[in-house]
């Protein structure tokens, strides 16, 4: 990349508005620090406060998927260490936060994950809300330890659908992209 590619870079960045972007492996430690970075960008917007909280959590909420659900693929290998490799991008365009992540995932549970993702976007608020309150009550939890609330408490706190997509890398992965519109 030539130096002035740099410039060209954060023009991008600035036309696109972009407030966040990160590239790499995600650590407890370095997502509260983007989600401190963040609340302090919320909170110099004038928003009421109750659209500030639906961000902030909104936002939780997507990095905790992240956290929780990257996959460890060949093509996340460094110098040969292989990591947790993920993708944040958090725009603010025309009084709307878009937050937009990117992780592998293997083939395998594309399926499942689509099932999830649709079974949500087919819901209104009030379903929506049922859906929640019933896992909750089951209190049931994934072999990753979550309870699968995520989708749901994301469309519910950004009041939207869930615009999603499944690159395929390999017969192995492919590339799960979200992307969330916070009005």
């Amino acid at each position: 990349m030539a130096l002035s590619e740099v410039y060209d870079f954060f023009r991008k960045m600035e036309d696109e508005k972009v407030i966040l972007s990160f590239k790499g492996e995600l650590t407890p430690e370095l997502l509260t620090s983007i989600l401190h970075v963040l609340e302090a960008k919320v909170k110099s917007i004038d928003f009421v406060k109750l659209k500030r909280k639906r961000i902030f959590n909104v936002l939780v909420e997507c990095f905790q998927n992240l956290y929780h659900h990257i996959d460890e693929t060949q093509l996340t290998r460094i110098n040969g260490k292989q990591e947790k490799s993920a993708l944040i991008m958090v725009k603010y365009v025309d009084e709307s936060f878009i937050v937009r992540t990117g992780n592998f995932v293997s083939n395998n549970e594309i399926e499942g994950l689509k099932h999830k993702l649709d079974t949500v976007n087919e819901l209104n608020a009030e379903e929506l809300k049922e859906l929640y309150q019933s896992k909750l009550k089951k209190n049931s939890h994934s072999e990753k330890g979550t309870a699968g609330l995520g989708f749901i408490d994301i469309a519910r706190k950004s009041k939207g659908k869930l615009d999603y997509e499944f690159l395929k890398i390999d017969t192995e992965s492919s590339f799960f992209c979200l992307n969330v519109v916070i009005e």
